[in-house]
């Protein structure tokens, strides 16, 4: 099935990966393929991959990277850099990126910043890179202040996601991308939220339950990124869950998964959005809910206290004359928007705090 993400598509299907040389070819043209790959998903996929861009008459290369989210650094963008130029990757070369949102960002920035940028094409081999970080543009890499504070807006040509690679996915990565489903659910469509009635099939791998969540979680994202490609205005309600959840992650040091912080992340907010009286009384507990019936977490690990939280959030990307805002649903399926017309909310210091002192 073909999915218009607005400048590209998206093929979503099962043995899709087959297919990469010819939508490559068709989508985006070039002299010489540098397919970047987490070492993990070089060893599962890389050849599948190399053999269907071969196949297609296609000229690429293999360069795989260190596993783990505490890769996704300046320090790893230069060394992947390096080996472009060492390789005579030229400005009619372009990136592969093939592995989950590690080597989606990675990747997606080293093309975006390569020779002044060159095209990309995103090949997500998790849930959660398929319907989320694949999906987009976003490209970016982890500091010590933060998580994605350095990066670009970096759509790719084509995007390729194979239902079929989800049957080497670990279940805490499994359930990791069923919290961005679910956050889909909340902010745009509380119909979808059925799907997560019955989740064993979804946490069982299932092809036939996986890939009609996978399709109508993409059909959401591209929606919203179609109407707000640089995330200045409604693109903003993608982000519920992840002004606690950026800060769970570095405060955890990537101990925890991105969709497990995401999941405590939204529970944490929905508990917010009532708090403000922005939302009704069951929220919170409507959230946490479906989240626990996803084997997802929905309360905040004892070690990460509250004050490193709260000094993490400072840094996030929606801070504004020094509050922090958050994208607040309303109920599910819809999103509140701050008097002003914005899409994000300010939130005094304190109510966060107790929200964080509260989700434990």
């Amino acid at each position: 099935m073909t999915i218009s993400a607005g400048p590209y598509e998206v093929l979503v299907g099962r043995g899709a990966l087959a297919s990469l040389g010819e939508l490559v070819r068709k989508a985006c043209p070039a002299h010489q393929y540098a397919v970047i790959a987490d070492q993990h998903v070089a060893d599962l996929y890389g050849a599948a991959a190399l053999s269907s861009l071969s196949g297609a008459g296609l000229s690429a290369r293999l360069f795989p990277f260190p596993s783990g989210e505490w890769n996704k650094t300046r320090e790893q963008w230069g060394a992947l850099t390096d080996q472009l130029l060492a390789a005579r990757i030229g400005r009619d070369g372009a990136v592969v990126a093939l592995g989950g949102g590690v080597a989606g960002d990675l990747g997606g920035f080293v093309a975006a910043t390569y020779l002044r940028g060159i095209p990309c094409v995103q090949v997500p081999t998790t849930l959660l890179a398929m319907i989320d970080a694949a999906i987009g543009g976003k490209t970016g890499l982890d500091v010590p202040a933060g998580k994605n504070l350095v990066g670009a807006f970096h759509p790719p040509r084509a995007v390729l996601a194979d239902v079929d690679l989800l049957a080497t996915l670990p279940r805490p990565q499994l359930a990791s991308g069923l919290a961005e489903a679910v956050k889909h659910g909340v902010i745009a469509d509380a119909g979808y939220l059925r799907i997560f009635e019955t989740p064993a099939a979804l946490l069982a791998r299932e092809p036939a339950a996986l890939e009609p969540l996978v399709v109508r979680s993409i059909e959401i994202k591209a929606g919203i990124v179609a109407q707000d490609a640089r995330e200045t205005g409604l693109r903003q309600v993608l982000n519920f869950g992840h002004t606690v959840a950026h800060a769970l992650e570095a405060h955890s040091g990537y101990a925890l998964l991105h969709g497990e912080a995401v999941a405590i992340g939204m529970v944490a907010e929905a508990w917010i959005a009532e708090a403000c009286g922005l939302a009704g009384r069951g929220l919170h507990d409507a959230v946490a809910g479906i989240l626990e019936g996803c084997a997802l977490p929905t309360t905040i690990p004892a070690d990460l206290t509250t004050d490193a939280l709260l000094e993490v959030m400072q840094a996030d990307k929606k801070v504004r004359a020094g509050t922090v805002r958050f994208a607040l649903p309303s109920r599910l399926g819809a999103m509140a928007r701050a008097p002003d017309g914005a899409w994000t909310i300010e939130v005094d210091a304190r109510l966060t705090r107790q929200a964080l002192d509260t989700i434990r």
